[in-house]
């Protein structure tokens, strides 16, 4: 999910989100840190049936992204950067495969020691530097007009991934 419990927003309490997944009849829920990563069972996607419920009990509606565990999978093995240290790359998955990129506008912005790349509907980043002083990741989002994201570091992706093994 996209924006919970950050900056004293959109809290969502994480032993309460499984409790009411289960309740609507999802099964194996389990999730990992307190920014929205949750891992169940399910005969179908359910993106807007795990929005409307969050929206019904806590009063607001994420944007919810679902992976299956071959996609999820499927974006680790297409990541183009070797590096141990898991807080220096970040995957944004989009909604969407992004109809126009401005990567001129994105080349402007980032330090030598970034790289980028977007393959399918993953912008992988790697800022060695800290995501945190990245001018690219500040401001990508206005290259990104028509996609709605939400990243992930390497070291939840390993977590998740490990979480659906």
């Amino acid at each position: 999910m996209r924006g919970i419990n950050v900056g004293g927003k959109n809290i969502l309490p994480m032993k309460e989100l499984i409790k009411l997944m289960e309740e609507n009849g999802f099964s194996d829920v389990r999730t990992y840190i307190q920014s929205g990563n949750v891992v169940f069972k399910s005969a179908t996607t359910p993106s807007v049936e795990i929005g409307a419920m969050i929206e019904g009990k806590f009063g607001f509606k994420p944007s919810v992204f679902i992976l299956s565990a071959g996609e999820l999978a499927l974006s680790a093995n297409n990541n183009p950067y070797q590096t141990d240290i898991g807080k220096t790359l970040h995957f944004f998955f989009c909604d969407q495969v992004p109809q126009s990129v401005d990567y001129e506008f994105l080349d402007g912005l980032k330090v030598p020691s970034e790289e980028y790349s977007l393959i399918d509907k993953v912008f992988y980043l790697y800022a060695p530097d800290g995501i945190g002083r990245s001018k690219l990741a500040e401001k990508m989002g206005r290259t990104f007009k028509d996609v709605t994201m939400t990243a992930r570091n390497l070291n939840t992706i390993n977590k998740l991934i490990q979480m659906v093994e």
